[in-house]
C-alpha cells in the first residue's frame, strides 16, 4: 500500500477509488461539503510553500549559528522547500497554459 508523504499519495490514477480510501481532496473538505473548494485548496497549499520555505530558512539559521541541529535535518527541510517551490511552479506553469489556451479558442 502506498503511504502519504506531505499530503501527497503516489498511486496509480484511479486506484484510490477502487480501494475506497479517502484522498487528499476528501480530508481538505469541510464537513458536509462534498468538493474541496479550488479556492482553499490551493490558499491552504500556497501557506503550506510558504510554511516549508520559512522552517527551512530557520533551520539553515539554527545550524549556522551552531545551535543543535543535524545537517541531515537542515538538508531535509531545504530539499521539502526546494520540491514545493517546483510544484508550485509547474501548477502555475499548468495554470498559465490552460488560460493561454481558452483565450485561443474561437467564441
Amino acid at each position: 500500500m502506498a503511504t502519504p508523504v506531505n499530503n501527497v499519495t503516489r498511486l496509480v490514477p484511479g486506484l484510490v477509488e477502487r480501494l475506497g480510501r479517502k484522498t487528499v481532496l476528501d480530508e481538505m473538505a469541510p464537513e458536509g461539503a462534498a468538493q474541496a473548494n479550488f479556492t482553499e485548496m490551493f490558499s491552504n497549499f500556497l501557506n503550506g510553500v510558504n510554511d516549508a520555505q520559512h522552517s527551512a530558512g530557520q533551520a539553515q539559521q539554527a545550524f549556522m549559528s551552531g545551535e543543535p541541529i543535524e545537517l541531515h535535518d537542515v538538508m531535509i527541510k531545504a530539499e521539502e522547500a526546494g520540491l514545493t517551490m517546483d510544484l508550485l511552479l509547474e501548477i502555475r506553469n499548468k495554470l498559465l497554459n490552460a488560460y493561454n489556451e481558452l483565450m485561443r479558442m474561437p467564441i
